[in-house]
């Protein structure tokens, strides 16, 4: 009996994490900061950029496995993605800002307090791909 209410919260969790609609406005808000930081569950890049390498993060962005436009567009400046785990579908959201010819890319998670670097690696991994 106890097996098998401790098997309908786990899958419980797993469904709430998994199909919880993430609040848009919560998530698409412009970058604070100013130079790069890492955090336990977040990271902040700071680069100079162009109109075009904007574009080229939105195209690295979007090539990514398992990873959407949730809000925004290059025109508007702003873009917002999720981005999901492969095996347990936790999201961690990433927000492109371009403005005054500097680029913000900040990615954060939505459950938990530590992402174990994976939203650093993501960002890494983007700027090493607009250079």
């Amino acid at each position: 009996m106890f097996l098998g209410i401790g098997l309908i919260i786990v899958i419980s969790a797993l469904a709430y994490v998994r199909l919880s609609p993430g609040e848009i406005s919560q998530w698409h808000v412009p970058v604070a900061g100013s130079e790069d930081a890492d955090g336990a569950g977040d990271a902040l890049r700071v680069i100079a950029a162009t109109p075009d390498v904007f574009a080229a993060a939105d195209a690295y962005m979007t090539s990514l496995p398992r990873t959407r436009v949730i809000a925004g567009s290059l025109d508007e400046g702003r873009i917002t993605y999720i981005t999901r785990s492969r095996v347990f579908g936790f999201p961690d959201y990433t927000t492109l800002d371009y403005a005054d010819g500097t680029l913000k890319a900040y990615a954060r998670l939505r459950f938990g307090q530590s992402d174990l670097g994976v939203n650093r690696d993501r960002l890494e991994g983007l700027i090493a791909a607009l250079q």
